[in-house]
């Protein structure tokens, strides 16, 4: 980043050596100080996007996030005070369209196809403010007796965390050979996220998960709606800012406070839960930009509309998920940023993996 400061009233120049991961230089020159920052960044891979069917088994501060009244829409009557605004629809916040940048020409994963940096043009669009919880996923499921590709299938997959040193002997011929704390365990689903016992209780607003790109497809088209598009996604979490790591800005902790339910401690064993959650968190704990969004990122993944490859035409394609989830750790899985991305095929489905809905304006 550079910028130019008139100096006309400085009488000295000052140089700041590197700090960490940010380095600041001022220079002199004539009437004007240039200031230059160079940051960088990291790599890693928690091993989310090998979890298919047929997987193989064995800063100093930006500014952040303004708590404004919590009206639906009123970033929107703020920003275009003179136009007719979109009626409101319960649950769901009106992203304004236009130009914007999507991607980043600074890339952590280069397989990800993260950069480069582009303008799209989007019209107004709703998007959910909250994952699409197991409350709302049951009335689904009452109204239409729907069946979840994970119990069709008979299982899904599971972190090793949630599964008791006995239970990981015994199913080690079932973890993914590319990201062995991953399991295929058989019996789990929606209705039992953490494991073949557990339940729902006490979980009704956290997000659902087990539910694969056809689920989340079926419960849009069900409520009305339809999954964003992964350009609309990203807008929606940039919040209106540009160029910025997270919805709220670029520091990851912003007056020493956690922002969004990722891992902390040592992947893949030891997290300390700083956060206050080992694994999922209610889908209305963390309001992350002025759109009143909550968790579009950490939590669990989210599905996107769009194909991974737009030349797939196989029976079970991959399609782009954002957003990054309770397991991401940035050594491994620094995808909790808006620019990141990964993928999955249509009928994988995982303990991490959940959905959002929009809807046309």
């Amino acid at each position: 980043m550079l910028f130019l400061i008139d100096s006309s009233q400085i009488s000295t120049t000052y140089r700041y050596s590197r700090n960490e991961k940010k380095m600041t230089t001022l220079t002199l020159h004539g009437n004007w100080i240039i200031l230059i920052i160079f940051v960088y960044g990291t790599n890693g891979d928690c091993g989310c996007n090998k979890l298919e069917r047929d997987a193989a088994v064995v800063e100093e501060s930006d500014q952040v996030c303004q708590r404004q009244a919590r009206n639906t829409n009123k970033h929107y009557r703020d920003y275009y005070a003179d136009v007719e605004v979109e009626p409101e629809i319960e649950g769901m916040s009106l992203i304004p369209g236009g130009s914007v940048h999507i991607g980043t020409d600074i890339p952590h994963f280069q397989a990800d196809r993260e950069s480069p940096e582009r303008l799209v043009k989007l019209k107004d669009f709703y998007l959910d403010k909250h994952e699409v919880s197991n409350a709302k996923f049951e009335e689904f499921v009452s109204a239409t007796k729907y069946t979840t590709e994970a119990e069709r299938f008979g299982d899904s997959f599971l972190f090793k965390t949630l599964l008791s040193a006995a239970e990981q002997k015994r199913l080690e011929d079932y973890r993914v050979a590319s990201a062995p704390w991953w399991y295929k365990v058989s019996g789990v689903g929606w209705r039992n996220p953490n494991g073949v016992d557990s339940s729902l209780n006490g979980l009704e607003q956290h997000p659902v998960v087990h539910v694969s790109w056809r689920d989340a497809v079926a419960y849009c088209t069900w409520a009305g709606k339809r999954l964003p598009s992964e350009a609309e996604w990203e807008a929606a979490c940039r919040g209106g800012k540009q160029r910025k790591l997270f919805p709220w800005g670029n520091k990851l902790m912003p007056k020493d406070q956690h922002w969004l339910n990722i891992w902390q401690g040592d992947f893949p064993d030891g997290n300390t839960a700083d956060d206050g959650y080992e694994g999922t968190c209610p889908v209305d704990r963390y309001r992350q930009n002025v759109y009143d969004l909550y968790n579009m990122v950490g939590n669990v993944w989210e599905w996107t509309a769009d194909l991974w490859d737009t030349s797939d035409v196989s029976e079970s394609p991959n399609r782009v998920k954002k957003g990054g989830s309770y397991l991401c750790h940035k050594s491994y899985c620094f995808r909790y940023r808006c620019a990141a991305r990964s993928q999955n095929t249509e009928d994988s489905s995982a303990g991490n993996l959940g959905f959002r809905c929009a809807k046309d304006a």
